[in-house]
């Protein structure tokens, strides 16, 4: 089942992230590796109604923030160019963690299917998303899922994410 996250859900939130960051340390890559999400992001994810989890039998199996206005660090893409050019009709998904004992179980799928219907009924044309570039396992997923690469944003910090996007 997919929900809006509460702040009683926080600590599992974050219990996950720890989980995310310890795997993605594995392959070497420093993605996340700084504490990030912090309780300060994920709190204010669900503030504003962008923070989702999915549970089964009531154990979470994974987080992912569906952002409700356009993403900044999206507006320009490098080497490449998005697949849809209105600015602000698309969903952006962000801190997407699936659970290590949940993993190869289809709730990537499941979740951006409900992305895609949740940006259909609200008028969105494509769904984008980034990662870092050594995220194979996460790159290989968008790519099962329909997702193409489009080229290279640039978060705040500086740092370079590689740039997909599916047309709904």
């Amino acid at each position: 089942m997919i929900r809006k996250s509460t702040i009683e859900d926080i600590d599992r939130l974050l219990s996950l992230f720890d989980e995310a960051r310890a795997t993605i340390a594995t392959l070497g890559i420093d993605q996340w590796q700084n504490g990030y999400p912090t309780r300060e992001v994920i709190e204010a994810d669900i503030q504003k109604g962008e923070s989702y989890l999915y549970e089964r039998d009531g154990q979470l199996l994974a987080t992912f923030a569906m952002l409700k206005n356009e993403e900044p660090t999206y507006r320009v893409i490098y080497d490449g160019e998005w697949l849809t050019t209105d600015t602000d009709r698309y969903t952006a998904i962000h801190r997407f963690a699936i659970a290590v004992s949940a993993r190869g179980k289809g709730i990537a799928g499941e979740i951006l299917a409900y992305a895609s219907a949740y940006s259909r009924e609200n008028n969105k044309l494509s769904l984008r998303i980034d990662t870092h570039e050594g995220n194979v396992p996460m790159r290989r997923m968008l790519e099962k899922n329909g997702f193409l690469l489009c080229g290279r944003i640039f978060l705040e910090s500086g740092e370079s994410r590689v740039a997909y996007e599916k047309r709904l």
